[in-house]
């Protein structure tokens, strides 16, 4: 969804509710935010389709490969490329609506673009059944 040039996109994202850890020695959230920080590295780098094939099942099921490449790109082009990222906070939750339960971590980093200075990015790795986390939400504004 695009406003004026400069909006928000959300694929396949959720609104974090609560805030207890699911996750007491920290080690999901751990996993969770590398998982998010390599995915995001592909979108850095354009690298869309790589980004989706990387993506969760859930995710997959939900936005089809040529669906997220337009998204995205459209979503990001305005915004030019990164010039920093900072962590601003992860918050597992295993219950997120609209989403079927599981174990999630919301993270949210406050970046810095060539054309837009001051961004929250939001990614939703989960825990899919293999064990590995993989991104189910990215949300921008």
């Amino acid at each position: 969804m695009m406003k004026n040039g400069f909006g928000s996109l959300i694929i396949a994202s959720f609104i974090l509710v609560g805030g207890t850890s699911a996750y007491p020695d920290d080690s999901g959230e751990q996993a969770a935010t590398t998982a998010s920080n390599r995915w995001l590295q592909l979108v850095d780098k354009g690298q869309y389709s790589q980004s989706w094939n990387q993506a969760s099942q859930y995710f997959k099921n939900h936005v089809k490969r040529a669906q997220w490449q337009a998204q995205v790109s459209a979503a990001r082009s305005p915004f030019g490329k990164v010039i920093e990222r900072k962590l601003r906070s992860t918050n597992p939750a295993t219950s997120l609506p609209g989403a079927p339960d599981g174990n999630y971590v919301v993270i949210q980093y406050d970046t810095a673009f060539e054309k837009k200075n001051a961004a929250v990015e939001t990614v939703t790795p989960m825990k899919e059944a293999n064990g590995e986390w993989r991104v189910s939400g990215y949300f921008i504004k």
